[in-house]
């Protein structure tokens, strides 16, 4: 007699072994229609496995978590089958599932353009709407690579070839079609509906720059037809905000080829990137942070000493310099991070317990290699510059550190637009360094901040950093998106490495704990993030232009230039367009450039010494004195607006 527990304890019994697929049917035919896998003992398995033993049974459909991405992963699978129909030279390399969808990485002689997407897509449709079985087969690693040896598939016997002994490998037959992958998936393609190919870009194999690249083709799948329309328009709404578009449009920004992932900042996003800059100085400032600047070039020395340049070295800038007279070159390299140079100024002149904590702050310069191919506008850069602070403190420190930065957090985001955001605490992982008893109390220390600030938060278990547990702080944006931007990671083996101590209560030496954080991350990635959370339409605070003056004709020129000699005189950004353009023409230009108010003068604005005011989206504020526009912006400034 075979027992099996269901998840609301009810169990259920049977002469023999049954399948997932067949367990749900005995449950109700709606449930078994929905199934798309299960789950037994805990482990995710196929729906169309069988449970042999007494066991706990979860069954899996497409509304949750791990149904929809076993969906998403079968739709790639569905791609690859759609491609080796229409094209039967390609060969397949991965098809991994991604957020919100797939990609299927291919070599293919002809560049795919979208009506290749389209007509792939359409493919897709109807094998899928053939509801044909999806066939596991384990097998063993001789008989997998013989498979796509016979079928002409290199990079599917590579990576047949590199799995291990004691790993199981499973192929799974689509009709014709074979693909290799651990599963699970689903059984028949019935269940595969709501999908659609999104773009086809280029990407090199296993993302090494050394290999051959490859076209990577992207989609993504949903659990219905309503849920993939709305994320369609979820994504025409981010493609208007993309922050490389609206940087074009708004005149903030270009990249070019000779530095790739570094930015050429206009005199429009630089003075964003000032006004950010400003902000956050004065926000530290009022913290107790002191503010200090340290190279961006330092010899590989401190970069040895501080283990950065064993784990790092691949991403990190190295340059040689003849020294003057000398026969000998010194190895240097770009800081890709601040902290060994922090530790630096804290190491100089003797600490003692009543000096901390110690608080440092640096908008450091960093470069780090990133492979050109996961460049991404402001999202991806090479060269950027953190809202870096490093705190040093006692352990009995921790929690009311913890505690401060999560206020200065929370009062920084809620001023840049950002209500909400997630806390996700990263525990101890299996490699690290340390006690268990300095683990405890730092995991502790840091928890118990969080909930005195009644504050609600999610355990990452393992996930710390090897020297110490974390501090993850996740943005959530205007389309709903999650951007992990503010860091607050407790750091015991930096000091200890680079000589960082400290005098106690009783006269001896200690070492003190290094807090590593950042609120912002990058002032590159967080200004990208801005851009498309306000798509360009900055608060006026942040605006590179808050006021611009628009003259009706040649008449009202001297009279613009006053009024805008006047604004600057008082702290606001603004400028005149004195351009011979009629004043339509203008309004519409620079509410295109998302200016946030447009002061237009005339004969009558001339004489009454009056400006008429029309705010961003074109509301018409009506006729007013300059004095009384000033209190409006300032007004606007002063609430983050």
């Amino acid at each position: 007699m075979l027992e099996i527990t269901l998840p609301d304890k009810s169990k259920r019994k049977f002469d023999k072994p049954i399948s997932v697929e067949d367990l749900a049917m005995d449950i109700g035919p709606g449930l078994a229609k929905a199934t798309v896998a299960g789950r037994i003992n805990g482990v995710l398995v196929d729906a169309s496995e069988i449970i042999k033993k007494d066991a706990k049974v979860e069954i899996i459909t497409s509304k949750d978590d791990e149904g929809i991405e076993i969906v998403r992963h079968s739709c790639a699978h569905l791609l690859a089958h759609s491609l080796k129909q229409l094209y039967p030279e390609v060969k397949l390399a991965i098809g991994p599932v991604i957020d919100n969808g797939f990609y299927y990485d291919i070599q293919l002689d002809k560049a795919l353009n979208d009506n290749d997407l389209q007509a792939i897509e359409d493919r897709m449709l109807n094998l899928a709407k053939t509801d044909y079985k999806v066939v596991r087969e384990v097998v063993s690693r001789k008989k997998a690579v013989k498979t796509f040896k016979d079928r002409g598939e290199p990079y599917k016997v590579t990576l047949a070839e590199e799995i291990p002994d004691e790993e199981i490998i499973a192929l799974y037959h689509h009709e014709e079609y074979i693909d290799m992958c651990r599963g699970p998936h689903v059984t028949n393609t019935k269940h595969l509906r709501a999908f659609k190919l999104t773009k086809v870009s280029g990407a090199y194999w296993r993302g090494d720059s050394k290999n051959e690249m490859l076209q990577r083709i992207y989609g993504t799948a949903w659990q219905s037809t309503k849920d993939l329309e709305s994320h369609l328009v979820q994504l025409e709404e981010a493609e208007k905000r993309d922050h490389r578009k609206l940087g074009r449009q708004l005149d903030l920004f270009h990249f070019q080829e000779e530095a790739p992932g570094m930015v050429f900042w206009h005199p429009k996003g630089w003075t964003v990137y000032r006004a950010l800059e400003d902000f956050m100085r004065i926000k530290q400032i009022e913290s107790d942070y002191e503010e200090i600047n340290t190279p961006e070039v330092v010899d590989r020395k401190l970069w040895e000493e501080s283990g950065h340049w064993d784990k790092y070295r691949e991403n990190m800038f190295i340059t040689e310099i003849d020294e003057e007279h000398a026969n000998e070159k010194r190895t240097n390299a770009l800081k890709p991070m601040n902290c060994p140079c922090h530790v630096q100024v804290y190491n100089q002149g003797l600490k003692s317990y009543r000096d901390l904590p110690i608080r440092f702050a640096e908008f450091g310069s960093c470069h780090r290699y990133e492979a050109s191919g996961t460049l991404h506008g402001l999202m991806r850069v090479r060269a950027f510059t953190q809202d870096d602070g490093h705190i040093f403190c006692t352990e009995e420190q921790i929690e009311a550190e913890t505690k401060s930065f999560i206020e200065l957090l929370s009062v920084i985001y809620s001023e840049l637009g950002f209500k909400e955001f997630e806390i996700k605490l990263s525990t101890r992982p299996d490699v690290r360094v340390g006690s268990d008893e300095v683990w405890d109390k730092a995991e502790l220390a840091l928890e118990e901040a969080i909930k005195n600030l009644d504050l609600k938060y999610e355990i990452s278990e393992g996930e710390g950093a090897f020297y110490g547990p974390k501090l993850d702080f996740v943005l959530t944006d205007a389309l709903g998106r999650e951007w992990q931007c503010g860091t607050f990671q407790a750091d015991f083996i930096l000091p200890e490495r680079l000589g960082s101590t400290y005098v106690g209560d009783d006269g001896e030496k200690r070492q003190p704990v290094m807090i590593h954080r950042a609120i912002l991350g990058s002032f590159e990635r967080f200004i990208g993030i801005l851009i498309e959370h306000h798509g360009g339409s900055f608060p006026v605070w942040l605006s590179p232009i808050q006021a611009q003056i628009l003259n009706i004709t040649d008449k009202q020129g001297e009279y613009s230039e006053k009024i805008r000699d006047l604004l600057q005189k008082n702290g606001f950004r603004a400028q005149s367009d004195l351009r011979k353009e009629k004043i339509a023409y203008k309004i519409r230009d620079h509410s295109m450039q998302k200016t946030p108010f447009l002061l237009v003068v005339g004969d009558k604005e001339k004489e009454n010494e009056t400006v008429s005011v029309r705010a961003r989206g074109g509301e018409d504020l009506g006729e007013m004195s300059i004095k009384e526009f000033m209190g409006i912006l300032k007004k606007k400034i002063n609430a983050k607006e």
